[in-house]
C-alpha cells in the first residue's frame, strides 16, 4: 500500500460557456489550468469523456498523475450528498446525472461534486473575505441566475436534501416573470444578467422618455452602465429597480441568518458599482434593526477565473481518497 501524502489535486468548474480545470497544491497555487467549452459536448457522456481526457493531461502537466490526491467539481444545479447534477435548467444536460461517478469511473480517482454556490462559498473562506468568519453568506450573480451558500457556526449549510440557499428561485413577484425552473416571479430572473437587460428592455419599450440605451449597438449590462455614467435617467433606472429588489432580499436572507458578512461574487461584479447604493439602501431599510450596520456588504476580491476552481479545490480536500492504482 503506498503511504505517500499526496500534495494536489484538481479544481474543475462547470459553467453555461466553459468548463475550468485546474492542478492546485497544498497552498491554493494553481501548477496548470486548461479550459474546454461545456457546449461543445451536449452528450454527457461526451463531456464526461473530454473531461476525463484533460484531467489526466493537466495532472501530467502538473507534475505527475500520481502527485493528484482527488478531483472537486462545482457545477450548478449540483448536489454533494448525491454526487449528481440535478434537473439543471442552465446546463446541456437534463435529468438526474451522477457526474462524480461517471469521472470517478473513468479516472480512478476520488471524486466530489458540489453545487457552484456552495463551491464559491469555500473558495472565499479559503482564500477571500469570508477567511476566519463562521457564520457569512456568499451570493453569486451571473448569467445563468443567482446562486447563494451559507456557513453556519463554521459549517456550510446544505439542508436536508442538499438545495438549501436556492434563493435565486425564492418568488419576489407574485405571477411574475417566466423563470427556467418552470415557476414564476422568481429572484434570478429579476438580478441576472439576463434579468436586468429585460428589466432595461421593459422600460424603455413602457416610455418613449429620451434615453442613451435607445442608440446603443448591443444592450447589455456593460453599455447600460455606460449610460448611466453619462447621467441616463432610465439607466438609472434600472440600476435602481434591480438594487432594490436585490437588497431586499439580502435584508430578509441576514434577518434570518445573523452573518457577519454578506459578499457578493459572480460575473456581475463590475455591474455592482452600478448598483450597490441602492443595494445598501435597500438593504439598510428592510434589515432587522438589531443587526443594521453590523452586517458587512462586501464585493468579493477573488478573481473570478479563479474563485470557483480554487474552491472546487477545497471540496476535493475533503473527499474520503480512493484510487484505482493503489
Amino acid at each position: 500500500m503506498d503511504n505517500t501524502i499526496k500534495t494536489k489535486v484538481i479544481g474543475v468548474d462547470i459553467n453555461i460557456k466553459h468548463t475550468t480545470l485546474a492542478v492546485v497544491d497544498l497552498r491554493g497555487t494553481i501548477l496548470a489550468k486548461d479550459v474546454l467549452l461545456t457546449g461543445d459536448h451536449p452528450n454527457i457522456n461526451n463531456f464526461v469523456e473530454a473531461l476525463s481526457d484533460r484531467i489526466v493531461t493537466l495532472a501530467e502537466a502538473g507534475g505527475g498523475y500520481e502527485d493528484i490526491r482527488s478531483v472537486g467539481i462545482s457545477a450548478p444545479s449540483a448536489n454533494f450528498l448525491t454526487g449528481c447534477l440535478e434537473n439543471a435548467t442552465n446546463l446541456p444536460w437534463h435529468g438526474i446525472i451522477p457526474l462524480a461517478a461517471m469521472v470517478r469511473d473513468r479516472i480512478g480517482l476520488a471524486v466530489a461534486l458540489g453545487n457552484d454556490a456552495h463551491i464559491t462559498a469555500l473558495g472565499e473562506r479559503a482564500f477571500g473575505l469570508a477567511h476566519g468568519m463562521d457564520n457569512f453568506i456568499v451570493i453569486s450573480l451571473g448569467h445563468g441566475g443567482v446562486g447563494s451558500s451559507f456557513f453556519s457556526n463554521g459549517r456550510p449549510h446544505l439542508g436536508a436534501l442538499g438545495f438549501a440557499g436556492e434563493v435565486g428561485h425564492a418568488c419576489v413577484v407574485d405571477d411574475g416573470r417566466l423563470c427556467s425552473c418552470g415557476r414564476k416571479g422568481c429572484l434570478e430572473e429579476y438580478v441576472s444578467v439576463r434579468g436586468i437587460l429585460l428589466t432595461a428592455k421593459e422600460l424603455l419599450a413602457a416610455t418613449d422618455t429620451p434615453s442613451l440605451m435607445r442608440d446603443v449597438p448591443e444592450l447589455t449590462l456593460e453599455s447600460i452602465g455606460a449610460c448611466y455614467e453619462q447621467g441616463d435617467a432610465l439607466a438609472a433606472e434600472v440600476w435602481q429597480r434591480s438594487g432594490e429588489m436585490l437588497g431586499i432580499v439580502l435584508a430578509n436572507y441576514a434577518t434570518l441568518i445573523d452573518p457577519e458578512a454578506i459578499i457578493l461574487t459572480g460575473e456581475l461584479t463590475k455591474a455592482y458599482q452600478w448598483m450597490m447604493e441602492s443595494i445598501r439602501e435597500s438593504f439598510d431599510t428592510h434589515v432587522f434593526g438589531n443587526i443594521r450596520n453590523k452586517t458587512k456588504l462586501v464585493t468579493s476580491v477573488i478573481n473570478d477565473d479563479e474563485r470557483d476552481v480554487l474552491g472546487a479545490s477545497v471540496l476535493a480536500w475533503k473527499v474520503k481518497e480512493y484510487s484505482l492504482f493503489l
